[in-house]
């Protein structure tokens, strides 16, 4: 009997199927409660219309190259200095993907010598960026600025002489929840940090003109946030922002970001009209924290707890129940999915129910009543 090459992989994904952690693609069907797509830009008029209008202007489609060749573009340079303006920050710089933008960042800035101390529940793509690069790196407890100090702390006792980097999320994409900013920046200038904030769930969503949870702290010179393109945007790609040498020394050294075809300058442009878009339209956020607060009423009456935000997960722990009620959901014409480990810890599996404007109320009250049905029955 020949073996596979992939016997491997094939015992990998078996393993899986066994734990019911097995993923698959399956097509978008029923009403919306799983996408980013916050604002409810992406398939909009609105973002149809400037696509158009920059297709009508000859902007091309493909880059044709690398930035560092022939594929920088007039409208990325247009996107990254309006993005510098409205995010309040010296420079900004515009990747392909946030995936690519995290990994680039971590990978790239902080240096042998120095310490990242991540939030535990960082994105994959801040994990993957920090294995990459050359600095030490630990984990402290979510949202616990004590345990970031502490951590520094313990790290300078031990001769730590380099710099030290705080890594969080703004608001995290599986709990709902908000990092405590505030207090974080404290802790970044009592040990002379540099704070790098992924604003990717908030940018959009909350802060004069969409400019996100960190805005308060915009124009410091320890501060680096990134902005995605694809959830409240409606676009693709991500923009980092913080002080000109930021930007400069990831064209420099940053390689995903040397190394990779630029993004589409017409993808630079439609990010560039989509922010303009949002701070022009309050409203649309405004619309969204009110489907927000009712969604959150429907679910307090199922004795769910509240997030604060528009990402609602429900914690239901067991991997089977969890995609058992995810189905039935699915059946009855609501998409909302299923998250299973190692996406959030174990033990944790639950449905990531997302408050976008692409429902209405009489929507949520129809999926807040077939979810209580549901979870009776599994």
């Amino acid at each position: 009997m020949v073996t596979s090459p992939f016997a491997a992989h094939h015992a990998d994904l078996a393993g899986l199927a066994t734990e019911n952690r097995r993923r698959a693609l399956s097509p978008r069907a029923g009403v919306d409660f799983a996408s980013n797509d916050y604002l409810g830009l992406a398939n909009s008029y609105l973002l149809n219309e400037a696509l158009a209008e920059g297709l009508r202007r000859g902007i091309p489609a493909g880059s044709g190259g690398s930035r560092l060749l022939r594929g920088n573009h007039d409208e990325h340079e247009a996107l990254e200095a309006h993005a510098a303006r409205h995010y309040g920050s010296e420079a900004a710089l515009f990747f392909p993907t946030g995936f690519a933008a995290n990994a680039a960042l971590f990978a790239t800035l902080p240096q042998r010598g120095d310490l990242i101390v991540h939030d535990a529940l960082i994105h994959a793509s801040a994990h993957d960026g920090m294995k990459l690069g050359r600095a030490e790196r630990a984990s402290a407890l979510h949202n616990d600025p004590q345990a970031f100090d502490d951590a520094i702390a313990a790290w300078r006792a031990r001769g730590g002489k380099g710099t030290a980097w705080i890594a969080v999320e703004s608001l995290y994409s599986m709990d709902g929840d908000r990092a405590p900013l505030a207090a974080l920046a404290k802790v970044a200038d009592r040990h002379d940090a540099i704070l790098v904030v992924d604003e990717a769930h908030a940018t959009g969503v909350y802060g004069p003109a969409g400019q996100g949870l960190a805005h308060r702290l915009a124009g410091r010179d320890n501060l680096v946030t990134l902005h995605t393109c694809g959830k409240a945007l409606g676009c693709e790609g991500a923009l980092l922002c913080g002080p000109q040498i930021v930007r400069d020394f990831l064209i420099n050294r940053g390689r995903p970001f040397i190394f990779s075809t630029a993004p589409s300058p017409l993808m630079a442009w439609l990010v560039h009209q989509a922010l303009e878009i949002v701070a022009n339209a309050p409203e649309r956020a405004a619309h969204l924290h009110a489907l927000v607060a009712h969604a959150e009423t429907r679910l307090a009456a199922l004795g769910l707890p509240a997030s604060r935000s528009q990402i609602l997960p429900v914690v239901i722990g067991d991997n089977k129940r969890t995609m058992r009620i995810a189905g039935a959901l699915q059946e009855a014409g609501f998409d909302i999915r299923g998250i299973r480990p190692p996406t959030v810890p174990h033990g944790s599996a639950r449905l990531r129910i997302a408050i976008t404007l692409n429902v209405t109320e009489a929507d949520i009250d129809r999926m807040a009543d077939t979810l209580a049905a549901s979870m009776a029955a599994a």
